[in-house]
């Protein structure tokens, strides 16, 4: 079973902060625990399917460049 924000929020070493930089924390944590054991290409692929579903429910279409050596 995978832990809910909730359950980063109340971790103990986060705690005591406020909550607007605990919650960053346990966002922080969050990603780190459903990311710390995929390879550079496994994470690439994480960060942006998840990047570009918040940019839809946001209603913003990225405009997309190549990057050129």
């Amino acid at each position: 079973m995978s832990k809910t924000l909730d359950d980063y929020m109340n971790d103990p070493d986060i705690i005591n902060e406020p909550i607007a930089l605990r919650e960053v924390h346990a966002i922080r944590l969050k990603i780190y625990d459903e990311t710390k054991d995929m390879t550079a290409a496994e994470k690439t692929t994480y960060y942006r399917d998840r990047s570009r579903a918040a940019l839809s429910r946001l209603g913003i279409t990225p405009k997309y460049t190549t990057h050129h050596e």
